[in-house]
């Protein structure tokens, strides 16, 4: 389906694409999803946690460890719900990635 019209419910139509595509679509602060999904209102975004001035200074503290955040790909889930997303093999060679606005 590279580079077709593909229609995904409340999205109308987008060009779908690839899944490195799809990554520089979130790193330009949009939203996607894969146009088989069923799912109504599901997507991906880029989560940017917050930067301090400083670039080493801690934002963050796991087990009395201080740590900076990073950046991470979460999910929009069907129930409304928003949670850390990892890809699987099929997620990433697929070519149905459509941006979502």
């Amino acid at each position: 389906m590279k580079n077709e019209n593909v229609a995904v419910a409340g999205c109308g139509h987008r060009y779908s694409m690839g899944f490195g595509g799809m990554l520089a679509m979130l790193r330009d602060g949009k939203c996607a999803a894969r146009s088989g999904w069923n799912g109504k209102g599901m997507h991906l975004q880029l989560v940017k946690p917050p930067q301090s001035a400083a670039p080493h200074e801690p934002m963050y503290q796991v087990d009395g460890v201080n740590d900076r955040l990073l950046p991470w790909i979460g999910m929009r889930t069907a129930d409304g719900g928003f949670v850390p997303w990892l890809a699987s093999q099929t997620d990433m060679l697929a070519e149905d990635w459509v941006v979502v606005e």
